[in-house]
């Protein structure tokens, strides 16, 4: 169910990189990525489908804990109906391959899924983000496997 299934949300505004030396690069490249995800987060617990729909590129994928495949117009939806009295994400980790990244972390949720089952688990997730011709980080597929 992670947060991208749940609901997810950012506000993308043109994050670029603005830096001359490699090493603060991929320092701000990491933060801005770690920004989004916080941000998806946020948008998720608050059941932001529009939000989720702008951090996400028209061909996303998702593959959910439960195996299930989903669209972003999926997500979007889910995301609207899910509601959260938990959603986080911790032990978040960037690592920055030119314009694109991986980013990984753990999410614990606790709630009613956009079909109305009760959730409580804690997932690893891993989520592939690239940054288009605009500047613009959007996550282009994300997966999610349930963890004791």
């Amino acid at each position: 169910m992670k947060r991208f299934v749940i609901a997810a949300v950012m506000v993308l505004s043109g994050l670029g990189v603005c830096s001359a030396q490699p090493g603060a690069a991929a320092k701000t490249t990491s933060q801005a990525l770690l920004d989004l995800e916080n941000q998806w987060t946020a948008a998720s617990k608050a059941g932001n489908g529009d939000a989720v729909g702008a951090l996400l590129a028209d061909n996303f994928v998702a593959l959910d804990s439960d195996g299930t495949m989903h669209t972003k117009a999926e997500v979007v939806a889910r995301t609207k109906k899910a509601k959260w009295a938990t959603n986080a994400i911790s032990d978040v980790q960037v690592t920055v391959h030119g314009d694109s990244a991986v980013v990984t972390g753990v999410w614990i949720g606790k709630g009613t899924s956009a079909i109305g089952k009760a959730v409580d688990a804690r997932e690893r997730w891993v989520d592939t983000w690239v940054k288009g011709a605009n500047g613009r980080w959007q996550c282009v597929a994300s997966a999610s496997a349930l963890t004791k």
